[in-house]
């Protein structure tokens, strides 16, 4: 069976530029072009289209969906890994569907939230033109890349690190320590190395980025759930971090 550039892109809810725009870039060549110059795609592309769509949904650049296509030649292994990875995503939507329920049934009971209840199954993803207008598509890609590569158990380690730092940094507040004691310089080289395992942060880099947890309130919340002031203390700690050692 054979179906037009247009029954393909309107059955795959994409667009008939967009797929002329894939094989041009050799994602994805028709099967044949008629004499009316019309496009024709057959079984195998309709595979191959799938693959790309998904991968797309995944957050991969075109780039890097063509390195993994060319990679992956065998159709049936590459639908086994598409089918494992939309399994996993099933799973976190799941996990995503409780963390909700599980936030209505405590604010509606007036009990604690915890934030790992909250957050559960929420996807970093969400933040990708975020991250890539302030750093850049391949510091987007390369962390995505590094988290997508991690098991469940190694994804609940590194986050749990964080919010080990964080509470430190709430103690530390409480307590009144100032950003350049060592108590607390010590917690900022924690976070200076917890940040080490996804890239490399120069001065300018570890300085923004902790202004950005006073500048944006998200992160603010994030902090100060541990202790007003707390977001404050983690952008003086920093500052003086990078300029003593960066």
């Amino acid at each position: 069976m054979e179906w037009s550039i247009q029954e393909i892109a309107r059955r795959a809810g994409t667009t008939s530029r967009t797929l002329r725009h894939y094989g041009e870039l050799g994602l994805l060549e028709p099967s044949r072009i008629g004499a009316n110059g019309y496009r024709y795609y057959d079984q195998a592309a309709l595979v191959r289209l799938q693959r790309i769509l998904l991968l797309r949904e995944l957050g991969l650049s075109l780039p890097a969906i063509a390195e993994v296509l060319e990679g992956q030649r065998d159709p049936s292994a590459a639908l086994r890994t598409h089918l494992a990875l939309l399994e996993q995503e099933r799973e976190r939507i799941g996990r995503q569907i409780e963390a909700v329920r599980t936030t209505l049934h405590k604010t509606e009971r007036g009990e604690r939230l915890m934030a790992e209840e909250v957050f559960d199954g929420f996807d970093h993803t969400r933040y990708e033109a975020e991250v890539t207008e302030r750093w850049g598509r391949e510091a987007y890609e390369k962390g995505d890349r590094w988290w997508r590569s991690l098991s469940d158990a190694e994804k609940k380690a590194f986050q749990d690190q964080q919010a080990g730092i964080a509470r430190d940094y709430g103690a530390a507040a409480a307590r009144g320590l100032a950003p350049d004691s060592d108590e607390v310089q010590a917690i900022t080289r924690r976070h200076y190395e917890w940040l080490s395992i996804t890239t490399t942060p120069s001065r300018e880099y570890f300085v923004g980025l902790g202004q950005l947890y006073v500048d944006d309130p998200r992160f603010t919340r994030n902090y100060d759930r541990h202790g007003d002031g707390t977001a404050v203390l983690v952008r003086d700690a920093m500052a003086v971090f990078a300029e003593r050692n960066l």
